[in-house]
């Protein structure tokens, strides 16, 4: 299964009592397919999903999916770091029509990579679905080791891998050692170009909620062989990425969607809302930006 080159982690909008605001996410999603996203993941880290209930992850992904009505693919988010729960939610999304799931390297248990492997096969067995293998150290405590992702990959379903674990000695290695079928992305929306440039695929990203077409511009450049004009673009992104990422995600993007006629600010604790001087600051830099894509003759 190819995600094509940008897959966006959408957030979950959140009405004034803090519950899904269904009609703006209906907006989002059709905002998100016209403009630069050739995949949605729903209830990834994203989509606040350690403060969404149960019930409120099946619900929504089985609106997603409805809404998207297979124009685009759609992944849901099942992975917790209880493997029989994802064995379970991965039947439930499956019976909703899911295009693909993805699955976290189990958190908080700290297994070791026997165990991250046994922990993939075991959900590999339950379904036809393809599994994107979301490496995330940061958030998880553990890494899954490059060995680990390519003995991973000789399971016919598992063919595409989300890595963010920032080093891209790892991801070369991957990449140097599974079979053309099987797609890395990067989880980090700074390292879009440089895993491309390298054989990557594209990037599982949070900053294509307000600058996919951009996004996609930079790639395209890079493919045609533009690779200053590539260069520049990527350059231009990098600030505006620093502050996507300056708080907790998905605080900033949430407030960055303000930019595209989105409110939809409001989050759950334990996270919380921009301050006035970082909404401040990411002004200034989204204003920068702009000026930047305007000079080089980059439309959003």
């Amino acid at each position: 299964m190819d995600l094509g080159r940008i897959a966006t982690a959408m957030v979950t909008p959140f009405d004034e009592n803090g519950n899904i605001n269904y009609e703006v996410a209906e907006g989002i999603i059709e905002y998100l397919i016209q403009n630069g996203t050739d995949t949605i993941v729903v209830c990834g880290t994203t989509g606040e999903t350690p403060t969404l209930s149960i019930q409120e992850k099946r619900d929504f992904i089985d609106f997603t999916i409805k809404k998207v009505n297979k124009r685009i693919p759609v992944i849901a988010g099942v992975g917790v770091n209880d493997t029989a729960y994802t064995i379970e939610a991965t039947k439930v999304v499956e019976s909703f029509g899911a295009d693909g799931i993805m699955v976290v390297a189990p958190f908080y248990n700290k297994p070791n990579q026997r165990g991250i492997y046994a922990h993939f096969e075991a959900i590999s067995k339950v379904t036809n679905l393809p599994i994107v293998v979301y490496n995330v150290p940061g958030r998880t405590g553990v890494n899954i080791a490059a060995e680990t992702t390519i003995t991973l990959s000789k399971i016919p379903n598992i063919r595409i891998v989300k890595e963010a674990c920032g080093n891209l000695d790892q991801m070369t290695e991957i990449l140097a050692n599974v079979s053309d079928d099987t797609f890395i992305y990067s989880g980090d929306d700074s390292l879009t170009l440089p895993l491309i440039a390298i054989g990557g695929r594209g990037v599982i990203s949070v900053a294509s909620h307000v600058v996919g077409n951009e996004m996609q511009a930079m790639i395209r450049a890079f493919e045609e062989g533009h690779h200053k004009k590539a260069a520049a673009i990527h350059q231009a992104l990098l600030p505006l990425i620093k502050q996507l990422f300056a708080n907790p995600n998905p605080v900033p993007v949430k407030y960055a969607m303000s930019k595209v006629g989105f409110n939809v600010e409001k989050v759950r604790l334990p996270l919380v809302e921009l301050t006035d001087e970082d909404k401040a600051a990411f002004d200034q830099v989204w204003n920068t930006f702009q000026e930047k894509m305007k000079k080089l003759n980059i439309n959003s």
